[in-house]
Formats: C-alpha cells, sequence, structure tokens
C-alpha cells in the first residue's frame, strides 16, 4: 500500500519560492493497493499525475477517483488531467456529499467546470472515459482484490465526505476538508481514522489562527492530534495548508506539533509513503 501527494495545499493554488518545500498544488492524492489505483481528488496536483501517466504509462489510466467534495480547489486540476483525453481509458468518478437533488457530479463538471465561456474545452471529450457515480456518504466500496473503502460525513459547508482506504492490514484515512466541532472530538472523523497507519487531517490553521476563520469548514494542527490520541493513529500528516502559510511558517507547525506528539508533521507536496 502506497501514498503518494500530488497536492497539499488547500483554497488556491500558490506556487513560488515561499511555497517549495510544502508544495503549492491543490488536493490531489495517489494510493496503490496492489494493482489498484485510487485516486482522491482532482485539484492542481492531479495535473502532475497525468503528466506521469502519460509520459510512463501511454496516457492510459484504470482507476477510482473519489472526490471529498466539489469546491474549486478539489476540482479545478480534472480539465487538465491528461488520461482523461484518452477514450480507452477507464476512470470511475465518484461523489458522496452533493444529495442528488439539485446537484450531480457530472452536471457540475459538465455545466460549471467544462463548459463556456469559464473553459473552452467542453466535458464530451472526456466521458468516454468516464462514469459518474453519486452516492450517499457512508457507503462501502469494495473494489476487488481485498480493497475496502468506507465513507464518513465530515464537518464543511456545501458537504464532504472523509475515507478510510483499508488493504491487506493497513489503513490509510483522508479526513479533509474538515471543521472540528467545540468541546468535542467529531465521532465521524475518529470512526474513519481508528488505528490508522496514516490519517492525512485537515489543519489549515493553528489554535490562535482559528477564530478569524469559524465556519469555514477547516480545522486546525492541534486538533489533529487530538484526533490522532483519541483514534490512536500511528502517523498524522497535517494538509489543506493555508496560503499564507509559507515554508517557514510551515517550519514552525512543524517543530511545534512533533513536540507535541510524535508521527504529526505537515504533508510535503511529492512526498511518498509506503506501508
Amino acid at each position: 500500500m502506497r501514498l503518494k501527494l500530488w497536492g497539499t495545499r488547500g483554497s488556491i493554488p500558490c506556487p513560488g519560492p515561499e511555497t517549495v518545500k510544502y508544495g503549492g498544488n491543490t488536493t490531489c492524492f495517489e494510493v496503490t493497493c496492489g494493482k489498484k489505483r485510487i485516486i482522491i481528488d482532482a485539484g492542481t496536483g492531479i495535473r502532475l499525475l497525468g503528466k506521469k501517466i502519460m509520459l510512463e504509462e501511454a496516457n492510459l489510466l484504470n482507476a477510482d477517483l473519489f472526490f471529498t467534495h466539489t469546491h474549486m480547489d478539489h476540482i479545478q486540476g480534472l480539465p487538465f488531467f491528461a488520461p482523461l483525453y484518452n477514450p480507452n481509458s477507464d476512470v470511475r468518478l465518484n461523489a458522496g456529499h452533493l444529495g442528488g437533488e439539485k446537484y450531480d457530479l457530472q452536471g457540475i463538471i459538465g455545466t460549471m467546470l467544462m463548459k463556456d465561456p469559464v473553459f473552452p474545452v467542453p466535458s464530451s471529450l472526456i466521458e468516454q472515459a468516464c462514469s459518474f457515480n453519486d452516492y450517499d456518504c457512508g457507503t462501502v466500496f469494495e473494489l476487488g482484490d481485498g480493497v475496502v473503502i468506507k465513507t464518513g460525513k465530515l464537518n464543511h459547508p456545501n458537504g464532504a465526505c472523509g475515507y478510510r482506504i483499508e488493504f491487506d492490514g493497513k489503513v490509510i484515512a483522508i479526513c479533509t476538508d474538515t471543521e472540528h466541532y467545540e468541546g468535542e472530538i467529531d465521532a465521524n472523523v475518529v470512526e474513519l481514522a481508528q488505528d490508522a497507519d496514516i490519517m492525512v487531517y485537515d489543519s489549515a490553521y493553528t489554535d490562535e489562527e482559528y477564530p478569524k476563520f469559524k465556519g469555514w469548514g477547516h480545522s486546525t494542527w492541534q486538533e489533529a492530534v487530538k484526533v490522532a490520541e483519541k483514534a490512536q493513529v500511528k502517523q498524522t500528516l497535517l494538509f489543506h495548508h493555508d496560503p499564507s502559510h509559507n515554508d517557514e511558517k510551515m517550519d514552525q507547525i512543524a517543530q511545534e506539533a512533533a513536540a507535541v506528539r510524535e508521527g504529526v508533521r505537515p504533508a510535503i507536496e511529492g512526498e511518498v509513503i509506503s506501508l
């Protein structure tokens, strides 16, 4: 089981000399479980994954792509994901936060993201390679070869889903974007992260910054520590780095978090963790 982080930044891409160490691309995870490939989110980081597939795998992809939600920083890389333009690819797109009444995933991509005058390339050019699945958050997916993905509701404006990926006795939990509750630990997050080998947790802010952004749908590294202790997580990756947090600020957070709990540190764009 392997996790690669193609994008770690939240809200908006912020490339530049001040974000080289921890990364400027927005959310994208690649999880490989044996021969199965799972992608979580399609922020700007997914373009780099697509480039790799184009150069090394003949631009042919068979994978499941799950969205935590469809805010712009989690979907804006999708039109630039090269394998989707190969009609021989087979990519299953899944979203569990929309409810299916007013919006669906295919509609959001086709009428809001890839449609003139917002974007010049129509979604019809990727639809031969894609299928679209709107599911109810809480659904359990069995992908075959022993891969199980459990989903759970996160506390975020317009809704979001977290993921617990289980394979060969190992667990990776993706818990972004989510805001903690005052005075209690979110039971949904704990359930997703229980005894996980790796938990990725939304830590956009520090406790000192958080009051200014309450209700925005994001949490703090201090809350990540609380969840990690409650759920007995082995390694915690602080995620969804705020655009205002440059490498110097992230180094400070890394030092402070490590002093509180072993195995807690900021996620770094491009890193690979094998279990």
